[in-house]
């Protein structure tokens, strides 16, 4: 029985090369095993074995790419291929991607390095790889029939060219780009600083903002969507089954957001302000650095942000655009806010006993009861607190900071138990007058006085 890595092996002699040069160095030497992952959890990070010292990333529900060294050069293998992704517990979605996942691994090199990066084109279709914000040869930069000929299905490309600067990029098709991308086709490439100490963090993660239109019940993502998704993703996965980002008290952490879908996202994180710190152009010098709490991403666009993590807690971190941490949406939908459904229940429910109205007071109902759905499909607000339904979905996730977390460790640590005192609670005593106003002209607040 042949397996993946000599099957591969046995078609290189035959493959379309981007460079004539690199193939001729590389030509007997055989390509290097494809790694392949199937799980959707947070893979720990890999530490790096040669060259400069770095701390890895850690890519949120995803996992990075091993490559073997070969003349001093970093090789890696990606497969462009069919995959099935599980983006929550109980849904699926088939898609494309690379290495058995979507989002892709991520590549993790250093300033200077030398890479060569094989392609393997799996798809019913020919593909490229653009290197999205790197800077590298003309004939490298992946724009299929500008930069090369398409990668024909079955045939691999070898992709070589020098790390000349240092900084988060992202990977992605320019060959029938808009449906590859669709079907989920990206990642995540991150160049470390050649000097170990420069912008050196404790905890670095990764997340890339993508979202699909799948109707429920259904596996493949309408390519043909502009606007209107219905899952909005981090690293193709959605909350509930988003994982936390682990973080031992008095880490220094950076967030890396990289953002491949059709809208920007504001992402929002709780508990803390932070200085952002790297764009698409490169790191931010300390004397530019801006203070925020909500960093704007937009499209095709990354941005990073750093805190250091003084505040135990579980603190929240999402996109902040409402429809965004929701799932499955139903833009039909009437409101029903404020009107009486008791009779029209009792209708319905002659015919289907099992009916339940919904949204006269709200949607914070749908958190709570657990109804049926149709297949491969997830509940539009979801996901269970130490203190009841969150209600919540999509790009949601929860920055869980502790005491006593080791340096490699980023298993869940359960729920934060709040300090006696430290948590809101129910008032049942005499209430304070409180004011009131019913104009909507501007009030002139007034001076304080000497007793106030």
């Amino acid at each position: 029985m042949i397996n993946r890595r000599q099957l591969l092996g046995a078609g290189a002699a035959g493959a379309t090369l981007v460079s004539s040069k690199a193939w001729g160095q590389t030509m007997n030497m055989g390509l290097p095993e494809a790694a392949v992952m199937d799980s959707a959890l947070t893979q720990a990070p890999t530490r790096p074995t040669s060259g400069p010292d770095y701390n890895p990333v850690v890519t949120l529900n995803g996992w990075t790419l091993p490559h073997r060294m070969n003349n001093g050069v970093k090789e890696f293998h990606l497969v462009a291929e069919p995959v099935e992704r599980e983006l929550a517990d109980g849904m699926v979605a088939r898609l494309w991607g690379y290495n058995g996942q979507s989002t892709g691994p991520t590549i993790e090199a250093v300033e200077g390095d030398r890479v060569r990066i094989y392609v393997t084109n799996r798809l019913p279709e020919h593909t490229t790889i653009h290197w999205h914000g790197l800077i590298l040869p003309s004939g490298m930069d992946g724009v299929g029939g500008l930069s090369h000929p398409g990668i024909p299905p079955g045939k691999t490309f070898v992709y070589e060219f020098d790390l000349t600067k240092s900084g988060t990029f992202m990977y992605h098709p320019h060959g029938d780009e808009m449906v590859q991308m669709a079907m989920g086709m990206m990642g995540m490439f991150v160049v470390h600083p050649k000097d170990p100490d420069f912008m050196r963090v404790d905890r670095d993660f990764l997340i890339m903002l993508n979202a699909f239109d799948i109707d429920p019940g259904t596996y493949i993502p309408r390519i043909m969507t502009m606007t209107d998704f219905n899952l909005w993703t981090w690293n193709s996965r959605i909350f509930p089954d988003i994982d936390p980002l682990v973080v031992n008290q008095g880490d220094k952490v950076r967030v890396r957001v990289g953002n491949l879908t059709m809208t920007n996202h504001p992402i929002h994180m709780h508990g803390y302000d932070f200085k952002v710190t790297c764009t698409d152009g490169g790191w931010v010098p300390e004397s530019a650095q801006w203070p925020e709490v909500s960093i704007d991403i937009p499209v095709g666009a990354m941005r990073a942000y750093e805190f250091v993590a003084d505040h135990l807690g579980d603190w929240a971190i999402h996109c902040h655009k409402s429809h965004h941490t929701m799932n499955a949406m139903g833009h039909d939908v009437p409101t029903l806010i404020g009107t009486s459904s008791s009779n029209m229940t009792r209708q319905v429910r002659r015919v289907q006993p099992e009916f339940m109205p919904m949204g006269t007071a709200g949607m914070a109902d749908m958190g709570e009861m657990s109804m049926p759905l149709p297949d491969n499909t997830v509940s539009m607000m979801a996901g269970w607190g130490p203190h009841g339904p969150l209600e919540m979905g999509g790009m949601f996730s929860v920055v869980k900071v502790r005491q006593g977390i080791d340096a490699d460790d980023y298993e869940d640590p359960g729920w934060y138990e709040n300090p006696p005192g430290t948590e809101a609670y129910e008032w049942t005593g005499e209430l304070p007058d409180f004011a009131q106003n019913h104009s909507p002209k501007t009030q002139i607040t007034p001076k304080p006085t000497s007793e106030g």
